[in-house]
C-alpha cells in the first residue's frame, strides 16, 4: 500500500506544480482516498477539480508517456484475454497490443507502478505504457470485456 500512496502523491504534485489543482485540492483528495480508496486521477475529476485531458497531458509533458486517444482504436480482442476485466477496471488500464513479450497498455494514469508490476506478473510480459482518459479506458473496457464475465 505504501507504493501505491507515494505513486499517487507523484500525480497529485505534478498537478499542483502545473498549477492544475492547489494544495488544498489536493489533500482533500487524499485524505478522501485514505477513506475511501480508489484512484487519486478519478477522485480529481469527480470533485470537479482537474479535467481528464489536463491530467493526460501533464502526464505527457513531464514525462513523455505518449497519449492515445482509444475512441479511435481499434484493439484486438485476443489482447484483451491477457489481462482479466477486474484488473483492468481496478487500475484503469486497457491492454491494447502485443508484439512479442512486449505488452502495450493505455492507463489513465501510468506512474502507477503496482499495476505496472501486476499487469507484468499477470502476463509474464514487459509493460509499455500510453496515457488515455478514464472515460475512454472506461469506454474500451465496457466494449472488450462485457461478454468476458
Amino acid at each position: 500500500m505504501a507504493i501505491r500512496r507515494i505513486i499517487n502523491k507523484q500525480l497529485g504534485e505534478l498537478l499542483l506544480d502545473r498549477g492544475i489543482i492547489n494544495q488544498g485540492q489536493l489533500d482533500q483528495v487524499l485524505n478522501l482516498q485514505r477513506i475511501k480508496g480508489g484512484l487519486i486521477g478519478e477522485i480529481l475529476v469527480e470533485l470537479g477539480y482537474a479535467k481528464e485531458e489536463d491530467i493526460a497531458q501533464s502526464l505527457t509533458a513531464q514525462y513523455g508517456f505518449p497519449y492515445l486517444p482509444l475512441s479511435n482504436y481499434d484493439v484486438n480482442p485476443e489482447i484483451t484475454s491477457i489481462i482479466p476485466g477486474r484488473v483492468a477496471r481496478q487500475y484503469l488500464l486497457v491492454p491494447i497490443d502485443k508484439i512479442g513479450n512486449n505488452l502495450t497498455l493505455a492507463m489513465s494514469n501510468p506512474l502507477n507502478i503496482q499495476a505496472i508490476e501486476d499487469v507484468e506478473l499477470l502476463s509474464g510480459c514487459s509493460v509499455q505504457t500510453f496515457v488515455s482518459t478514464s472515460t475512454d479506458i472506461k469506454r474500451a473496457i465496457e466494449k472488450y470485456y462485457k461478454d468476458k464475465e
